[in-house]
């Protein structure tokens, strides 16, 4: 192993059980030696040595033809760069180094959850990391950190076969990964920096229609039906309603205590009349609002008994809510502080979404007669 020079070769000694490799030397007809504990620390040092022998021979030294020669091919191929051999030198003896420190991936990825975890982090994000974290580790199961190249992680999200919104969340999380490698010294530098951002598909946002909206909740089993009103009339996020309790909601001042699903930073969201009128019938004094037992599939069923279960739009009940706050009341900062989302976004997406005679509608959507009947009957279970 490592260069003509500077041979690595397994040592073993009883007397000196902690010393595995010896780095053995011949320059200029000395011989010397140099014992190592890892194999890291001994392919560093001959790379050093290596790379002196043939700086000293660029500056005109009497050193074996060979080596002069070595250098000058060196310095060749590193001119087209404008590098130098002891730049290139700096750059390997820090991979080496990245290398020796290095850390299996999985690893990594567990370490940088549990920091999240320390750092107050919600369950759910910790969750979702640990879940996309993994199926990347997986795939690497039996390499390092420092040996992962930029290609590599393009190739894996490639083979993902995911929409672009998906690939980037992906791509996002590998990017956290090896930040916190680089800060923990188990990489060189992160490869994640210079993975290709997936063009997302920029389309309009489609939203219910007045109709859709009254069909849903009419149609909602009275479990989910503060899913649905909360959903369509306040803007939370799904993370954010399953994380909801009772005690979140204060009803004197039509105010939502609202705590984000990744950092749990809390969010003060205000209630409309129609909002209160559809949860006042459930209204509880503790406990989560929404049960998440079997969520996904009572959510389906609600859709399906409302007609909406083969046209349903992708965040329907937010991005109704926030087009038709928009058109309403026609304030983007104000609406960007309702729904956690910057100004931007929020002309982005809601400005001129839907007009104001229809958003007029769907604020004076209210609970019915027989909407009362259900909540009675659910009461009575």
């Amino acid at each position: 192993m490592a260069g003509k020079h500077f041979r690595i070769k397994r040592y073993g000694d009883k007397n000196r059980p902690n010393l595995k490799f010896v780095v053995r030397s011949n320059v200029a007809g000395k011989w010397e030696r140099r014992f190592f504990e890892t194999l890291a620390e001994a392919k560093t040092y001959a790379a050093q040595k290596e790379i002196a022998l043939l700086n000293q021979g660029t500056e005109g030294m009497k050193f074996p033809t060979e080596l002069r020669v070595m250098a000058q091919r060196a310095t060749e191929q590193l001119k087209p760069f404008g590098k130098t051999i002891a730049e290139a030198a700096q750059f390997y003896v820090k991979y080496l180094a990245a290398e020796s420190r290095s850390i299996p991936v999985g690893q990594a990825a567990q370490e940088l959850i549990a920091n999240r975890r320390d750092a107050g982090f919600s369950r759910r994000y910790c969750e979702d990391l640990k879940s996309r974290l993994g199926r990347f580790a997986k795939t690497f199961a039996q390499r390092t950190a420092s040996t992962i190249t930029t290609k590599e992680i393009e190739a894996w999200l490639e083979s993902l076969g995911v929409e672009a919104v998906t690939r980037n969340t992906y791509r996002r999380d590998c990017r956290t990964l090896f930040s916190s490698c680089t800060k923990r010294n188990y990489c060189a530098e992160n490869p994640a920096t210079s993975v290709t951002r997936a063009k997302e598909p920029s389309r309009e946002v489609e939203v219910l229609t007045v109709e859709d909206t009254r069909l849903l909740l009419a149609a909602s089993s009275p479990a989910l039906l503060p899913y649905w009103a909360i959903g369509l009339f306040a803007g939370l996020r799904s993370s954010e309603i399953l994380h909801l309790h009772w005690a979140d909601i204060d009803f004197g001042d039509c105010l939502m205590t609202v705590r984000s699903a990744k950092t749990g930073r809390k969010r003060f969201v205000k209630m409309h009349p129609n909002l209160l009128a559809w949860l006042a019938p459930y209204r509880m004094k503790a406990g989560a609002v929404v049960p998440s037992v079997n969520f996904r599939q009572k959510t389906d069923e609600d859709k399906a008994a409302a007609g909406l279960g083969g046209r349903w739009p992708a965040n329907a009940a937010r991005h109704s809510f926030g087009s038709y706050w928009l058109a309403q009341f026609n304030d983007i900062n104000a609406l960007a502080l309702q729904m956690g989302n910057s100004p931007q976004v929020i002309e982005k997406h809601y400005k001129r979404a839907v007009r104001p005679k229809e958003a007029h509608r769907y604020w004076d959507i209210m609970p019915s007669a027989d909407a009362q009947k259900k909540v009675v009957a659910f009461a009575a279970q």
